[in-house]
């Protein structure tokens, strides 16, 4: 019996990340790439931007090579991280207090810099 399918989502840990895809760690020694034109419709110049080495990622099974235990995988059009980054600021009880009461001071710094130059 085959251990995965096309069409099979499962999970997989970034292992190596070269200009051409994400080589990916799978369960029972399966091994898988993620092909760059895998990773998104949109243009990729740095699959960087799309992994981490390490990172536990959602794929899906697009061949398999049972032989050799090897499997071509996709993540486009898949929501495939498992923790998504918190790239939002927490706002602050404050809000914008802060910078409203710096303001006036740095456009003084600014501007005494622009006339001492």
């Amino acid at each position: 019996m085959k251990k995965y399918k096309v069409g099979d989502v499962i999970l997989g840990v970034v292992t190596g990340i070269e200009n051409y895809g994400i080589f990916i760690d799978l369960e029972d020694s399966y091994t898988g790439l993620i092909h760059i034109s895998e990773v998104s419709e949109k243009f990729v110049s740095n699959l960087k931007d799309y992994v981490e080495i390490g990172e536990k990622i959602n794929v899906i099974v697009i061949d398999v090579d049972e032989k050799n235990k090897k499997l071509k995988l996709s993540i486009k059009n898949t929501d495939y991280r498992i923790e998504k980054k918190n790239t939002r600021i927490k706002e602050t009880k404050h809000g914008f207090d802060t910078l409203k009461s710096n303001l006036p001071h740095w456009i003084d710094e600014k501007i005494d810099e622009i006339k001492n130059k």
